[in-house]
């Protein structure tokens, strides 16, 4: 549509591609972690960052998939260093396996893109026994980057090279219960709403970037970390949305994203020298934006990261 043409402080726009937005960037000699890189916007992000040389870990559930996905990205560009760890962020046993097994590799670390999720499924308890989509959006990803911070200090601190943490997010973090998390309603079946929790998960990855990168800042360490929103994009994650998912599919050809722009962001986020020391703001069409006023609530932020301490440490 006409205004994704509009091209911000950045010179990027919500038309601008994922390869647009990394044009003439050299990433050789950088490694970066990609969650739910099997399909969508996480292919896309891992394949545009092998193009500039990046060495890319493929953090993916279904392996048959990412499989592919990696021999496509090869076969795109030969020179492409890929590897596939297996990773269920729904659960805190698996996210743990994948942390030791990466830092026993001795790979260096540089960007990590907490970038899987679930949309708005049947209510359902993970196998740690929390509401899926916390679980997944958010826990496992907080889990993660906790057991991976050391991985890219060490990186930073040899490299001197910054270190970059991006969160995919989304602008449905406005669409929230009132209060913007219920901290003592997480498992509660009979108030669950499914995209009000969605959007609960989205806000909640603002807020652990924001409260992450006062907690770097402090810290004096060389690592950024930041939020996205991708934009409406039509991918298998309206699985859930049968609804939905069939009016996008009519309407996606000029009210959506194509997965090329979905990316760009996340891309832009994670590589664009723009972006060098900014820390703690949330990007939308590879330009700075105001999220909500609760996603900028620091001692939100700080209750939910001691909640999620308290949750992974059981």
């Amino acid at each position: 549509m006409w205004f994704f043409g509009r091209k911000g402080a950045s010179g990027f726009s919500a038309s601008s591609t994922a390869e647009e937005v990394t044009g003439g960037i050299d990433g050789t000699g950088l490694t970066a972690i990609v969650t739910g890189a099997s399909a969508g916007i996480g292919a896309e992000t891992s394949r545009v960052l092998a193009l500039h040389g990046v060495h890319v870990v493929m953090g993916v559930r279904n392996m048959a998939a990412a499989r592919d996905v990696k021999q496509a990205v090869i076969k795109d560009n030969s020179k492409a260093k890929v590897d596939l760890f297996e990773l269920d962020l729904s659960s805190l046993a698996s996210v743990r396996k994948f942390a030791s097994e990466f830092n026993s590799s001795g790979l260096p670390l540089n960007i990590l893109i907490n970038n899987a999720g679930i949309l708005a499924p049947p209510f359902k308890l993970s196998q740690d026994g929390i509401e899926l989509q916390f679980a997944t959006n958010h826990l496992g990803h907080f889990l993660l980057t906790n057991l991976l911070l050391d991985t890219l200090k060490q990186t930073a601190k040899q490299s001197k090279v910054e270190g970059r943490i991006v969160n995919v997010s989304s602008n449905a973090h406005r669409y929230i219960f009132g209060e913007g998390i219920r901290f003592y309603k997480i498992n509660d079946e009979s108030s669950y709403n499914r995209m009000r929790v969605y959007g609960k998960t989205k806000l909640a990855n603002i807020l652990h970037a924001n409260e992450l990168a006062r907690c770097l800042k402090e810290e004096g360490v060389q690592i950024t970390a930041n939020s996205v929103h991708p934009g409406l994009v039509y991918t298998n994650i309206f699985k859930h949305q049968s609804l939905f998912a069939g009016l996008l599919d009519k309407i996606k050809s000029f009210a959506c994203k194509t997965v090329q722009q979905g990316a760009a962001t996340t891309c832009y986020a994670a590589l664009h020298p723009q972006v060098k020391g900014v820390s703690g703001k949330f990007f939308v069409d590879c330009n700075v934006a105001t999220p909500s006023s609760l996603a900028q609530d620091s001692n939100l932020a700080k209750k939910l990261w001691d909640f999620s301490m308290n949750l992974v440490q059981k």
